[in-house]
C-alpha cells in the first residue's frame, strides 16, 4: 500500500481486512516495545539484583512524564494528518511533518534541561530511598540525555502509521527491541556498567530506528517527507495538535502521579521491595496493555479518515471490531496472570520474598482486565475522531476521579493491600462510565445519518 493511494483504501477497503493491515504491524511493534521495556527490567533484575529492580520502578513517573510530552505532539499529530489525508488536504499534512520534528526537538531538549538539576530530589519524592536512589539516578542521567532521540523517534513513528506505513513503523520499533536485547547484556554482563548499562542500550536503540526514520522521510517520492517550507511552526497546526494530543499527554501526566502515589503507599506499607513487585507487574501488565494500545493505532487513522469523510457505518464499524479483539486480547492477559503469577514474574527475579509479593499484586491488579480493554478503545476513539474533550475526560476518569481518591483513601484502612486494590476498582468504574459515553455516541452517529 503506497502513501500516495492510501486515502482512497481507508474509505474503501473491506474494513475488517483495514484493521488487519494496520493493527497487526502496530501490535508487533507495540509488544515488541513492551518486551523492549521488560529487556531491562529482566537483565536489570538478574545482572544487577533486586534492589535495582526497585531503582528502576522509581524512575517509571519520569519515563510517563517524557512520554507524556512526546504523545502530546506524536499522537496529536498522527490524528491531524489522519483527518486531513480523509480531507484530501495534502499541503497541510506535509506542514504536520515538519512541525512535529521541530517541536519534539524543542519538548526533548526544555524536559532534559529542566528535570536533569533535580534529578535526586525528583526520584527522593517518588519514594526513593538511599538504597534505590542510586539505581535510578544513574539509569535515568542517560536517559535524559538521551531524550531528544526518545522524542523524535516516537513522533515520527506516530506519523509513518498515519500515513500509511504502518509496516516501516513496525520495523523501527522492532529495531529498537533487538538493538537493546544485543546491546543491554553485552553493557551489564560483559562490560560490567550495571544499570547505566542497560539505559545506554536504551537510547542507542532508538537511535539507530530514529536514523532510519530520518531517512524514510527524506524520500522525496513519499507524500509525506521532508522538504522546505514545513519547519516553521504555523499555529493552526500546533494548536491542532496540542488539542487532540492533549488526551494521552494528560493521561501520561495523571500515570506519573499515579504511580508517585503508588510508590509512595507502598514504601510505607511494605518498604523497597514492594515498590520493586510494583515495578514488576507493572511490566506485566504492560505487555497487555501495549496489545490494545497497538489494536487503537491501528483503528486511529481508519477512524480518523472515514469521520473526516463523514462514513459514519464505517466508524462504527471499525470501532465494535477494535473493542472485540481487544476484549478477547485483555481475557486471555487475565487467565494467564490468574492461572500462573509465580511462573510470570519469575522472569524477572529470583528473590523469593520478591516473586510473592509480586505475584500476589499482579493477581489483584487484573482482577478486572476483561473490561479494561473497553475502556481503552473507548477513550482513544474519541481522540481519533478529534474530540478531544471527551478523550481527555475519559482518560482523566480513571486515573484522577478514580484512582487518585481510592489511594489515598483505602490504604489507611488496609495497609499495602488498599494500594492493589485501588487498581481493579478504579477500572471497573471508568469502565462503566466510558460505556454510557459511547452509546450517547452512537444515537449521535444515527442522527448524523438520518
Amino acid at each position: 500500500m503506497t502513501a500516495q493511494n492510501t486515502p482512497t483504501a481507508l474509505g474503501t477497503e473491506n474494513i475488517g481486512k483495514l484493521l488487519m493491515d494496520y493493527a497487526v504491524p502496530a501490535i508487533i511493534a507495540m509488544t515488541a516495545s513492551s518486551l523492549y521495556n521488560m529487556v531491562d527490567s529482566i537483565f536489570i533484575g538478574h545482572g544487577v539484583g533486586a534492589m535495582a529492580i526497585s531503582g528502576l520502578a522509581l524512575t517509571f513517573p519520569l519515563m510517563n512524564l517524557a512520554a507524556a510530552f512526546g504523545s502530546l505532539v506524536g499522537v496529536g499529530a498522527s490524528t491531524l494528518v489522519s483527518v486531513k489525508l480523509g480531507q484530501r488536504d495534502y499541503h497541510s499534512a506535509q506542514m504536520v511533518l515538519g512541525n512535529v520534528l521541530v517541536l519534539n526537538i524543542l519538548l526533548g531538549v526544555l524536559f532534559t534541561l529542566f528535570v536533569f538539576p533535580f534529578l535526586d530530589p525528583i526520584l527522593y519524592f517518588f519514594g526513593g530511598s538511599s538504597e534505590t536512589v542510586p539505581y535510578a539516578r544513574d539509569f535515568m542521567q542517560i536517559i535524559l540525555v538521551g531524550n531528544v532521540v526518545t522524542h523524535m523517534y516516537f513522533g515520527l513513528n506516530a506519523i509513518l502509521r498515519a500515513s500509511g506505513h504502518p509496516k516501516q513503523a513496525m520495523y523501527a520499533t522492532i529495531a529498537t527491541v533487538v538493538v537493546n536485547v544485543i546491546l543491554a547484556p553485552i553493557f551489564i554482563f560483559v562490560l560490567g556498567w550495571g544499570i547505566r548499562g542497560a539505559a545506554l542500550a536504551t537510547v542507542l536503540a532508538q537511535t539507530c530506528s530514529l536514523l532510519w526514520q530520518l531517512h524514510l522521510f527524506s524520500n522525496p517520492k513519499e507524500l509525506l517527507h521532508f522538504r522546505k517550507g514545513i519547519y516553521r511552526l504555523k499555529r493552526p497546526i500546533v494548536t491542532g495538535s496540542l488539542a487532540i494530543g492533549m488526551a494521552p499527554f494528560l493521561m501520561n501526566v495523571a500515570a506519573c502521579f499515579i504511580v508517585i502515589l503508588i510508590n509512595q503507599g507502598l514504601k510505607k506499607y511494605g518498604g523497597d521491595l514492594m515498590i520493586g513487585a510494583y515495578g514488576i507487574v507493572n511490566r506485566l501488565a504492560f505487555i497487555v496493555v501495549m496489545i490494545v494500545m497497538g489494536l487503537n493505532q491501528g483503528m486511529q487513522p481508519i477512524a480518523g479518515y472515514n469521520y473526516g469523510a463523514q462514513n459514519y457505518d464505517r466508524v462504527t464499524k471499525v470501532l465494535k471490531l477494535t473493542i472485540l479483539y481487544a476484549t478477547l486480547v485483555t481475557t486471555v492477559g487475565f487467565a494467564i496472570c490468574m492461572a500462573f503469577p509465580h511462573v510470570v514474574v519469575g522472569i524477572f527475579t529470583s528473590d523469593t520474598e520478591l516473586i510473592d509479593l509480586s505475584a500476589h499484586g499482579l493477581r489483584i491488579v487484573v482482577m478486572f482486565f476483561p473490561i479494561i480493554g473497553f475502556q481503552m478503545v473507548t477513550s482513544n476513539f474519541f481522540q481519533s475522531i478529534g474530540m478531544a474533550g471527551k478523550a481527555i475526560f475519559l482518560s482523566l476518569t480513571r486515573q484522577m476521579l478514580i484512582l487518585v481518591p481510592c489511594l489515598l483513601i483505602l490504604p489507611h484502612f488496609f495497609d499495602a493491600a488498599g494500594v492493589w486494590y485501588s487498581m481493579p476498582v478504579s477500572d471497573l468504574l471508568a469502565s462503566l462510565i466510558a460505556a454510557i459515553m459511547l452509546m450517547q455516541q452512537f444515537r449521535s452517529f444515527k442522527r448524523f445519518k438520518s
